[in-house]
């Protein structure tokens, strides 16, 4: 555990220093779980953005994209059902006073079980190589068919406790499972109370008359009570799909893990209306397809894994999460729900008005079902960032720290390199970086020994070096550099555009 701990750190320092993200406002201590993406994060974030865009809505002639606004009718969270039902079970230590969300102290007793199932296969692994069966083996060593059993226990009562809102419940199987504060080391509890996690404003100049509204704590409402506006206009037929990217805010109470949870953050929505009876089917659909999108960014499967929801939400009649093998282990990256019509019929009895499709095939109205695939946008920026992030042992023994983001989503996508600061090569590297520019995101840099400046493109995901030299000012030709390779190759200037455009070009259109 210590060696991911220690990696996470060089995650989160990595950022830093190169400038994908930094504390928000750090020169008053900062803000807590608020952070600020700097010049490079907001370049990769925007990016994935694209690449998600292209993917739901420029690669769908039946998705169509819209932009909600963050302040929305407060009646619209109450027929949603978050002014009632949008809590958190929390528990105080009356020791530490430190305050903690009830289910993740379960949760991690359960994680800390399956590393000691971790720990023997990868003990069992060391002691028989490559013969070594790892689902043979835990369906067979006793120790292991233990834990195995105790974790299926803590599952059972847990999926019972949160089905049923038994906060009672909650708090005792904490205190069977003799979880402590991880601050005073005590298990001197109070009872599980809950909180909701919108937060609150007020609009209006004068604030006795004014009305509640609340910051989104999702962006998916905004698309239903569009439902009706977009399908019209856009003549949609069913089955149809709404996109959307936006700021969504929760007013989390243990937000920690870096971007993982923060209280301000983006979600990348799709919300996919079909008919009724379908749903099922096209749940199924957006499960497998949503998962190829991300095996596409070229992060081994092995990293991705299903999970099926024990407790449904009051809105689902099915419910899948694709989880990402974080360094902190496998947690939530995207949520497939299929939400029956509970949205629009919901908004349709608040309203008063008919939230409705007409079926000419079949000649009647029904209200859509809806398949919702919700990801977040900046767990993905970490689960990309962190898997990237690499230091490499060479061959003469040094390392070298090299960020391996898929080029298609990388800040800049060449630098452009003078051998050195004379002889006409920064004037030719300077014409180089004109004609790319109007294109690509390109980076010039003229400082230090090229060797260093390598190390340096290396260290922000930069996938190709264009090295100018003076060989360039007789042949028009200049060396590439690979940045996952360290290969070098001489290519004639008139040939970069198409040298970049296939080795950038998106995955999922290869």
């Amino acid at each position: 555990m210590a060696n991911q701990e220690e990696i996470f750190k060089k995650v989160v320092s990595h950022a830093k220093e190169y400038g994908f993200i930094f504390p928000s406002s750090e020169i008053y201590d900062g803000l807590g779980a608020v952070y600020d993406y700097g010049q490079l994060g907001t370049e990769l974030k925007n990016n994935i953005k694209q690449y998600w865009w292209k993917a739901m809505v420029q690669l769908h002639e039946n998705i169509v994209g819209i932009d909600s606004a963050i302040f929305m009718h407060p009646k619209i969270w109450k027929a949603s059902g978050h002014v009632d039902a949008f809590n958190d079970p929390l528990i105080d230590n009356r020791d530490s006073k430190k305050r903690y969300r009830a289910d993740v102290l379960i949760e991690d007793h359960i994680a800390k079980i399956e590393e000691k199932i971790n720990k023997e296969c990868e003990k069992a692994h060391k002691r028989f190589g490559d013969a070594f069966d790892r689902q043979q083996f835990v369906s067979t060593n006793q120790r292991v068919m233990e834990h195995q059993k105790q974790i299926d226990e803590i599952h059972a009562r847990y999926a019972d406790c949160m089905n049923r809102n038994d906060l009672d419940g909650l708090k005792q199987l904490i205190l069977d499972l003799g979880i402590v504060c991880p601050i005073s080391g005590t298990r001197n509890w109070t009872d599980v109370r809950q909180f909701n996690l919108m937060f609150a404003t007020k609009m209006g100049s004068v604030i006795d008359d004014s009305d509640t509204l609340y910051l989104r704590p999702e962006t998916a409402q905004g698309i239903f009570v569009n439902f009706l506006n977009v399908q019209k206009s856009g003549r949609m037929k069913i089955p149809f799909g709404i996109a959307q990217i936006g700021k969504a805010f929760r007013n989390e109470i243990v937000a920690r893990q870096f971007i993982f949870r923060m209280r301000e953050f983006e979600q990348m929505e799709m919300q996919f209306f079909v008919r009724p009876g379908t749903e099922l089917d096209w749940f199924k659909h957006w499960k497998e397809e949503r998962l190829q999108w991300h095996l596409s960014l070229g992060i081994p499967a092995e990293k991705y894994r299903y999970h099926d929801h024990e407790k449904l939400a009051h809105y689902a009649n099915a419910a899948t999460d694709i989880e990402f093998q974080f360094p902190f282990g496998f947690k939530e990256l995207e949520g497939i729900h299929s939400r029956t019509d509970f949205d629009l019929s919901r908004h349709s009895q608040f309203s008063g008005k008919k939230l409705q499709y007409f079926d000419s095939e079949l000649n009647e109205s029904y209200t859509p079902y809806v398949i919702e695939t919700s990801i977040g946008l900046d767990r993905t920026f970490l689960a990309i960032f962190s898997h990237a992030l690499d230091d490499e042992q060479l061959d003469d023994g040094s390392v070298r720290t090299v960020l391996r983001l898929p080029a298609v989503l990388a800040p800049y996508k060449a630098a452009v390199l003078p051998l050195v600061k004379k002889d006409g090569l920064p004037e030719k590297a300077r014409e180089i970086m004109d004609m790319l520019k109007y294109h690509y995101m390109v980076q010039y840099d003229e400082k230090d020994a090229i060797g260093r400046r390598y190390r340096r493109q290396d260290a922000i995901g930069t996938p190709l070096c264009i090295t100018v030299d003076n060989d360039t000012l007789q042949n028009n030709s200049v060396t590439l550099r690979d940045r996952d390779t360290m290969q070098q190759e001489r290519i004639p200037i008139d040939n970069l555009f198409m040298y970049l455009h296939n080795h950038i070009k998106p995955m999922m259109l290869k």
